[in-house]
This record gives C-alpha cells, sequence and structure tokens, in this order.
C-alpha cells in the first residue's frame, strides 16, 4: 500500500506528528508519497514528494492532516482524478465534524487500515455543471455544497429553482445553498437547514436570510438535477456561486448552474469507536440542553 500525505498548508502544529508519523511508517515498510506542505514540516526532506493533484492518483490512501476545509480540497482531488482513494481524516482545525479522527488516534487507525481492519463510509458528492453566454464549463465535483450569495454591495438576489422539469420555487433572498447530506452539517445547518443522514440519497435546498418567511428549506431527491438561473429581472444585484468554499465566480442574469449526483463517492475511513450520532453529541452538542 502506498499512502499519501497532505496538510493544511503552513500546520505547524503537525511538526511532531508528522515526524513520529513518517518514522512509524518507516519502520513498518510503507510506502509514502508526500504533498509539498507536508513535506516542508518534516525536519528532513522525504524521499517522494508530489502536488497534490499528482499524490491523488499515484496512492491506496491518503491520510489528511488539518480541518474540513483540507478534506473537502481533497475529496475534489481525488473525484477529478477518476480513481476511488479512501482519506483517513485527522482533525487539526477547531471543529472538524468530517475530519473525526483524533491525533491520539491516528497511529492505531492507520494500523487497522494496514491490517485490513477498517470500516469505509461511502459520502454522496454532488456534481456542478455551469452555463453562461451559451458556454457549458465542466463539471465540478463537489462533497458539501454549492452557495449562490449576494456580493458584498448587492441587494436581496433572485433565483429561479427547479427540480428536474418541474419549476420549485423563486427564491429571493440573500442566497441559496444546495447542500449533499454531509453538507447538511456545513453552512446549510447554520442557515436553519435540517440535518441529513449521510446514508441517503438527497440534496438540502436551503434559502440563506429569505425575503418572506414561507421560503422554507426542502429536501429533494438526488435522483432529479437541481437547477438554479439567476434571474433576468435581477434588478442589478450581483450573485456568487462557490463550491464547497474552495472555488467560485460571479454569475450574471440568464446563468444558470446544474447540480446532480455524481457518479463516485467520498470513501472516509471511519472512527471505530463511534457512531454517527455521537459525533453529532460530541462535535455540536446535537440533543442536549
Amino acid at each position: 500500500m502506498r499512502i499519501g500525505i497532505v496538510t493544511k498548508h503552513d500546520l505547524v502544529a503537525a511538526r511532531d506528528t508528522l515526524a513520529s508519523l513518517e518514522a512509524w511508517l518507516h519502520a513498518r515498510g510503507t510506502a509514502v508519497v508526500w504533498a509539498p506542505e507536508a513535506a516542508a514540516l518534516l525536519p528532513a526532506p522525504p524521499a517522494v514528494v508530489r502536488t497534490r493533484e499528482a499524490l491523488a492518483a499515484e496512492v491506496d490512501l491518503v491520510v489528511v492532516l488539518g480541518g474540513d476545509g483540507t478534506l473537502l480540497a481533497t475529496a475534489g482531488l481525488i473525484a477529478r482524478s477518476g480513481r476511488d482513494v479512501p482519506i483517513l481524516a485527522v482533525n487539526f482545525g477547531s471543529l472538524g465534524f468530517l475530519t473525526e479522527i483524533t491525533r491520539p488516534e491516528l497511529q492505531s487507525a492507520l494500523a487497522e487500515v494496514l491490517d485490513g481492519r477498517f470500516t469505509l463510509d461511502e459520502r454522496m458528492m454532488l456534481t456542478a455543471r455551469t452555463r453562461r453566454a451559451g458556454h457549458t464549463d465542466g463539471d465540478v465535483p463537489v462533497l458539501n455544497d454549492v452557495v449562490f450569495t449576494r456580493t458584498a454591495l448587492s441587494r436581496i438576489i433572485d433565483l429561479a429553482v427547479s427540480v428536474g422539469d418541474q419549476f420549485v420555487t423563486r427564491v429571493k433572498a440573500d442566497g441559496l445553498i444546495v447542500a449533499s447530506p454531509t453538507g447538511s452539517t456545513a453552512y446549510n445547518l447554520a442557515a436553519g437547514g435540517p440535518i441529513v443522514h449521510p446514508a441517503m440519497a438527497a440534496f438540502v435546498l436551503t434559502p440563506i436570510a429569505p425575503h418572506t418567511l414561507s421560503n422554507r428549506p426542502i429536501v429533494v431527491p438526488a435522483e432529479r438535477e437541481v437547477h438554479v438561473v439567476v434571474s433576468a429581472d435581477n434588478g442589478g444585484a450581483e450573485v456568487y456561486v462557490t463550491f464547497d468554499g474552495q472555488s467560485g465566480f460571479p454569475l450574471a442574469a440568464g446563468d444558470s448552474v446544474a447540480i446532480g449526483r455524481a457518479p463516485r463517492t467520498v470513501r472516509l475511513v471511519r472512527a471505530t469507536s463511534r457512531t454517527y450520532f455521537e459525533v453529532l453529541r460530541q462535535k455540536l452538542k446535537w440533543g442536549e440542553r
């Protein structure tokens, strides 16, 4: 097995962890490929260093040290590589809802993987395709959400939303979140959307600060594409679309984004000591007074 190591940029707090991890993997005779930002934190340059893009195409497992943002970026790279490489995510952030494995659990979790005694959590991904000025962009893989927002100085934005071939509503709000079940505990939750169990195949449509109180979040089946169109009578408001908070661009009137279920999933190595509901209680204090 070839293991790739990816860290958040300038994660100085991971220096000691990476040094001990390198020694531990070397003692087990495991081949390791280091991303540049991880290699830079080691006492001495490692033998094999690859860009994140190249690393995703060469390894059998990716160990991510950082927060949920680092995991989202890595998931996107793996999806674009066309491979089903599992991710073992170790929390070095503040909340780390997706990076649920703790630092003390790293070596034991890796040992379980190397010994074939581990559980994979399959997470549905989204794919977003944008049509602008008669041109269609390539599909963008998304794990958490596609978010439509207004810019700092613009007014309420106006979006026309359809599911499959059925018109749903016009959203007049500060924005709109189209989230996967995994992303339901991210921006969607902060905006008042529901928590959706990651085993479900669904999209959550959640308006951000809607202009009307009747415009509420809705859960729709993932078998149908969600189409979001910037209304022509948007009053000059500027609309910006982002994908997992990692990339984005402005949209003009008439531009549309089609969001569907991606053909591949993200495979996360689970901490066998915790269930999904335990993570909810521990990370979000869910159900507690």
